[in-house]
């Protein structure tokens, strides 16, 4: 059989579920039992690795050593964290795609409601004392949402926002879309997407190519009372840009889940602009997919694909290390 190495360290209960559903397929150890003067040897041996934070689970020259390694499935559901230089060439990569999807739609369209209805705007006038009962908010209904990343969270943003009556356009390299889709076009259409969306959201992977994707071109393109949220990653749109953008148009919104500078990469939060400032802006704490269960379900998916893996079936979310290491980084 297999050897997979666990490379965090999981509760009793997780263990047990890994081991359960890999019994058959694979020998599996876990990296905290090893001792350190075994732990090199126990990562050479390994076949699979199923891990979290490669680089603060392991160092660098553990991962180089990972000579025999064939597969690595991400607890995350991006793969723009890890070190692909120092990854050997022959590992396949996956990513927990869809891992987090269903709490990610609900925070999507919890920023959706917010930002709409002004509820943040409300509360600030009745803690000053001011009744305003005559300012109208706005209704999602017949809106149309751009989905930029038609995966696993936009397609369970575009169900949600269906069932309240939106119009859903989408753009992935696929083009390929689903029954909550009503329009589904390639990159190449986003300057057309771009003027006649209500709402963008952003579900894409941050790659070389998406680095910078949304600018100060791509603002100015989308109406002046269009409503922006990332639950993505925060490099995808040129931070500067943003903040430029929601300063100088106050109708214009944002809800951002992302941020460009974070605990998990960057070990502090802090940003470059005076965000928190504007009145036109909602933030949270990179916390979308995180609610009760939500871990389990993401480390039932992530065994999953080792699974299917290990059957010989496809496997989701099979990263090209090549969009992270060749492609000009754009927003530079």
């Amino acid at each position: 059989m297999k050897q997979l190495m666990v490379t965090f360290s999981p509760s009793d209960t997780d263990r047990r579920s890994i081991e359960e559903a890999l019994r058959h397929l694979a020998e599996v150890r876990f990296l905290v039992d090893a001792s350190p003067e075994d732990r090199m040897a126990a990562l050479k041996r390994a076949e699979i690795l199923l891990t979290w934070h490669l680089s603060r689970e392991l160092k660098s020259e553990e991962i180089r050593a990972l000579a025999g390694l064939q597969f690595m499935e991400l607890l995350s559901a991006g793969a723009d964290h890890l070190p692909f230089d120092l990854i050997p060439d022959q590992v396949r990569i996956a990513s927990n795609v869809g891992g987090y999807a269903e709490p990610m739609a609900e925070h999507v369209m919890a920023f959706l409601l917010a930002l709409a209805k002004d509820l943040q705007g409300g509360h600030r006038k009745l803690a000053s004392g001011v009744f305003d009962q005559t300012t109208a908010n706005r209704r999602i209904a017949g809106m149309t949402a751009g989905i930029l990343g038609y995966g696993g969270i936009g397609r369970a943003s575009a169900r949600l926002m269906k069932a309240f009556g939106m119009r859903v356009e989408a753009v992935n390299r696929s083009g390929r879309g689903d029954e909550y889709a009503d329009w589904i076009g390639s990159p190449d259409h986003l300057d057309a997407l771009l003027p006649r969306v209500d709402v963008l959201l952003i579900t894409l992977p941050l790659t070389a190519e998406t680095r910078g994707l949304i600018g100060a071109r791509e603002l100015k393109l989308m109406k002046p009372d269009a409503i922006l949220i990332n639950v993505a990653r925060g490099d995808i749109i040129v931070e500067r840009d943003l903040y430029e953008h929601l300063r100088s148009h106050p109708q214009f919104l944002a809800g951002i889940d992302a941020w460009w500078t974070e605990p998990f990469r960057n070990g502090a939060f802090s940003t470059n602009y005076p965000f928190f400032d504007l009145d036109n802006l909602m933030g949270t704490p990179h916390n979308s997919g995180i609610v009760p269960g939500t871990m389990e379900e993401a480390l039932r998916m992530a065994v999953d694909n080792v699974r299917r893996f290990l059957s010989g079936e496809s496997v989701r979310g099979m990263v090209n290390r090549r969009e992270y290491l060749s492609l000009p980084l754009k927003g530079e």
